[in-house]
């Protein structure tokens, strides 16, 4: 249930936590969490509070391990909360079935009274996929899921074909030394190692998309999750904030901060994609998304120190945050490095703004009005800031436009004629007789035919010519039909085996024989275009009359009608297809007397 909560009891309750932490350790507060139910919950010791917005004490429970007050409480999905304690991993259920008492688990880690083997370092958790994400020092970051079931792990460094990524310097000692930041709206995970190298994992798999080294600002940074394709990393020794692109991990900006209270400072980022921090120096550093800077201070800053991270309204644009008034204030700056000492704080001047507009809505003068803007849940606020991020779409297509389309007209058409001089590759070098030769004897024995086959042609074609102006004897004939028939056989192989293109059978090749009955005699063959002859040898004792034939007849020369005896009569048919009817061929029959 989404219960409401106004945020600038939080920042009260902050401002005391820190006015409190430098007491003993047995009664120091961990770092809150503000649940969905609008509670505030902290841990010490061996207890787990819960309190009221008012900062009335709602709840109380014992644990039997002591908490790590170093890492707060992590929010688990509705009605669970996970913590750190003694090296341990604890589930509290807030209700519980059947009784309104909080009950806690044990989650990960040895039962009572059994040695712990290894320390935790951090956990997240993701409620979008019920997973708990745990770094264990010198073990890796292993994921389970919410009923314990491990799901995958992986450590600093991995190993691909011969090659290891991570841990470039060393990676016997190296280990990742931070916790693991989730960035919901990309479904990925940071963390860093002890060398200063940032790596971001997949929620979903165990590989790297990207490592980036840091070392040569720091080893010892912090992490955050942008909602706008960015991550931010702070290195407070240096007082720098970095903004990176979270597909590539490559730096868009970085900017200088003033100096930070804490090494484990972190900004905050709204959902118009602007990131916040507060600084020593009394300043809040908000900048934009592309890096341009606002500095917000409502009294002189000469006294004023922001010692408390700032926190981000419920309605994901404004931001709550804490300036304290001291007694005195020293600064002092050696090369890239400020030290600030200030002594006794005064009063608080709580503010809350929004970045991108620079609105100061409201300030210690009128605390009333934070009652106006209460707080959501923690699901509702993520879906609010990823659908924020990707409101604008930017075109990467800024030239011109007929250019482009000509430009990848001329890549298509080089990639289609790319594809044929492969396909043709692939079907040449199949061949057989290529394989068996080799390339030079191949190309040496297609260039012979082709010499052979032109030879024949001329042969063929002066033959024909002879055997169409003057009587041919038998021996003319003989030799065009042989001639004819070596012909084809070259014909054959120039388009099979030794073609340019794969190897196809010759299911058409028929013989070429003479073909004899009673005292005709003839000849088939097939001439250079392609058409089917046939001579036939007659001879005759008739002296003379014109020969007619059904169909279309014509007459050549002359006729002498007293010439006598032997006639030679010589008849082509033009076949429109196979040549296996006679009503398909039209003849013409010639006849010469001599």
């Amino acid at each position: 249930m989404a219960v409401t909560m106004p945020m600038i009891h939080l920042l009260i309750f902050v401002f005391a936590l820190a006015t409190l932490s430098y007491s003993s350790a047995y009664d120091r507060l961990s770092k809150p969490l503000v649940g969905d139910d609008g509670r505030i919950y902290v841990c010490s010791n061996k207890k787990l509070f819960a309190f009221e917005s008012n900062g009335s004490i709602s709840w109380s429970m014992h644990i039997d391990y002591k908490c790590n007050v170093a890492v707060a409480p992590v929010h688990g999905g509705f009605g669970k909360i996970y913590l750190i304690a003694d090296n341990r991993i604890l589930m509290v259920k807030l209700e519980n079935s059947g009784t309104s008492e909080p009950v806690a688990e044990l989650f990960f880690g040895p039962g009572p009274g059994q040695q712990v083997e290894t320390e935790i370092i951090g956990l997240s958790v993701s409620t979008l996929t019920s997973t708990v994400f745990i770094n264990i020092k010198n073990r890796g970051l292993f994921a389970y899921k919410s009923h314990g079931r491990l799901l995958w792990s992986i450590g600093p460094v991995l190993y691909k074909f011969g090659f290891h990524q991570g841990c470039r310097k060393n990676i016997t000692d190296c280990f990742f030394a931070s916790v693991p930041v989730l960035d919901q709206c990309e479904g990925s995970i940071y963390i860093s190692n002890t060398e200063g190298q940032l790596y971001c994992l997949s929620i979903r798999g165990r590989h790297f998309r990207w490592i980036q080294d840091f070392s040569y600002l720091d080893r010892n940074f912090t992490i955050t999750a942008g909602n706008n394709g960015r991550l931010y990393v702070t290195v407070p020794v240096r007082a720098l904030l970095l903004a990176l692109d979270v597909f590539s991990g490559n730096v868009l900006w970085q900017r200088s901060i003033g100096p930070l209270s804490k090494a484990d400072s972190v900004p905050i980022v709204d959902s118009n994609g602007w990131v916040s921090i507060g600084s020593l120096d009394g300043f809040l550093y908000s900048f934009s998304p592309t890096g341009d800077l606002k500095k917000f201070s409502r009294r002189n800053t000469d006294n004023y120190v922001i010692q408390v991270g700032s926190f981000l309204d419920c309605s994901g644009f404004a931001v709550y945050t804490s300036q304290i008034e001291m007694e005195g204030k020293v600064s002092h700056t050696a090369g890239e490095f400020t030290t600030v000492s200030a002594i006794r704080p005064k009063v608080a001047l709580l503010t809350m703004l929004v970045p991108a507009t620079g609105s100061i809505y409201w300030s210690e003068n009128n605390p009333e009005t934070g009652n106006l803007l209460q707080c959501r849940t923690t699901g509702q606020k993520l879906a609010s800031s990823c659908s924020q991020a990707r409101t604008k779409l930017v075109s990467i297509y800024t030239g011109n436009e007929r250019v482009i389309a000509l430009f990848l007209l001329f890549e298509s058409t080089v990639l289609a004629i790319l594809i044929g001089l492969v396909r043709f590759c692939c079907s040449f070098w199949a061949k057989k007789k290529l394989q068996d030769q080799g390339l030079g004897s191949f190309l040496a024995k297609r260039c012979s035919l082709q010499l052979k086959k032109k030879a024949l042609d001329r042969t063929i074609t002066e033959l024909e010519r002879k055997a169409a102006e003057e009587a041919a004897d038998r021996e003319v004939l003989d030799k065009l039909v042989d001639i004819s028939k070596e012909r084809e056989g070259i014909q054959r192989k120039l388009s099979t085996s030794y073609s340019l293109g794969r190897d196809k059978s010759d299911s058409h090749a028929r013989s070429i024989l003479p073909l004899q009955t009673g005292k005709t005699k003839s000849y088939s063959f097939q001439g250079t275009r392609r058409k089917n002859m046939t001579m036939f040898h007659t001879m005759s004792d008739t002296s003379s009359s014109e020969s007619s034939y059904e169909g279309e007849t014509s007459m050549l020369g002359n006729k002498d009608s007293s010439t006598k005896a032997k006639t030679k009569t010589l008849m082509m048919e033009d076949s429109s297809s196979s040549g296996s009817s006679s009503e398909k061929f039209r003849r013409r029959g010639l006849r010469r007397n001599y």
